[in-house]
């Protein structure tokens, strides 16, 4: 058995528990990071979760080991990181490091090493569901409803979960920082760690410029009067509703002047650096081949939310194939669009365009390049990147 320790609480209490459990546990730190480009100071490098790693293993006594991942990690992460911000999307990192990393290259890794399994401390559970044509594998949300991370796994396939274990996903955090403290782990009172995963955080115009060049461009503020607004379709059809906003620097008025279209996300107030404005101003769309980003007044503002999503059919992904939907026909679901949102209800219908998702209520900052997952109760039944 293979732990990946990270140098963080939940990788310890993880491996900890398994060992209580019987299991032949090794721990198996993985490096995936060098540059520093970017990082904001006061984050800890990758040698102190190491040295963690290392104090936990040594107190466990457990066999500890080594990993170089950076190659594939800067291939397989950071480099679509990159493409897809220089589209004008925003990817989701932590998605791509468990789909690609964790749960690939990190996997076979412990393969190597003899391990059955590979065990993560991630905030999910797994349960194993003998069906006509075997096991099947159901991803399951984190006991604790403040740290379920579920959705950072909703492209693993059931091959990876056969080969994962989540023993802390029953518990709490509090039980976690407990069980650590009770051990004299040495990562018992560390801070949870932040950011892009493995790099931690970052100045992202400034970790982004790495490839992507600053360009000024302008900031065009558009009303809530907007007339685009007024024309939505009275119907229910997903297809039209996920349709984007589309505006032009003609329908609204220049408010300041940014360094690159492609730096910022829908949604985003932060950054922005515009002041003097009764409400804040958002992000409601960016404009990568024009240099131009459109910002709404207001948490309120209409160019913020939409009832519809599109995913496209290459990037309907099924957890668990069984509960597949079938090309012309639609099912309720709850949806999360990202991490930590409260579950929302809705309706996936799937044609031969891919799949659309009709939510009951307006979401706010729907974002394409992020991954929307469904759920049936507690279960990650399937995911996908959101197209528009």
């Amino acid at each position: 058995m293979v732990v990946g320790l990270s140098g963080g609480v939940d990788s310890s209490v993880a491996a900890y528990l398994l060992k209580e459990q019987g299991y032949d546990v090794v721990g198996l730190f993985m490096r995936n990071w060098h540059d520093t480009t970017g990082t904001l100071s006061g984050d800890c490098p990758w040698y102190d979760d190491q040295l963690f790693a290392e104090l936990v293993a040594k107190r466990l006594d457990i066999p500890f080991h080594f990993v170089d991942l950076s190659g594939p990690y800067r291939q397989r992460v950071v480099d679509y990181m990159f493409s897809e911000y220089e589209k004008g999307r925003t990817p989701n990192p932590d998605v791509l490091c468990n789909r690609e990393i964790k749960f690939d290259v990190f996997l076979k890794e412990a393969l190597k090493l003899g391990a059955d399994y590979v065990a993560t401390g991630h905030y999910c559970r797994k349960e194993c569901v003998a069906t006509d044509y075997g096991p099947r594998y159901r991803l399951l949300a984190g006991s604790d409803g403040n740290k379920d991370q579920s959705y950072f796994l909703c492209q693993l396939s059931q091959q990876q979960l056969e080969k994962a274990l989540f023993p802390i996903g029953h518990l709490l955090k509090p039980e976690v920082r407990r069980i650590a403290e009770e051990q004299k782990l040495a990562t018992a009172k560390r801070k949870d760690s932040q950011g892009i995963c493995f790099v931690g955080k970052v100045d992202l115009p400034v970790f982004l410029q790495q490839k992507l060049a600053a360009r000024k461009g302008d900031v065009i503020e558009i009303p809530a009067s907007w007339a685009g607004y007024s024309a939505l379709p009275d119907s229910d059809d997903p297809a039209a509703l996920s349709l984007p906003y589309v505006y032009t620097p003609a329908d609204g008025r220049k408010v300041a002047e940014h360094k690159g279209a492609h730096f910022y996300t829908i949604g985003q107030r932060k950054g922005l650096a515009i002041g003097g404005t009764p409400e804040p101003l958002f992000v409601i769309a960016t404009d990568v081949v024009r240099n131009v980003i459109y910002v709404g007044m207001g948490d309120s503002h209409p160019g913020l939310y939409r009832r519809a999503l599109h995913i496209l059919p290459e990037e309907m992904h099924w957890v668990n194939p069984d509960r597949a939907v079938a090309p012309g026909t639609s099912r309720r679901f709850a949806f999360r669009i990202r991490y930590r949102q409260p579950l929302q209800q809705g309706e996936l219908r799937v044609t031969d365009r891919g799949g659309y998702i009709l939510f009951d209520e307006p979401q706010r900052g729907i974002t394409p390049g992020q991954f929307a997952a469904w759920y049936d109760g507690d279960e990650l039944v399937g995911s996908g990147v959101i197209d528009r």
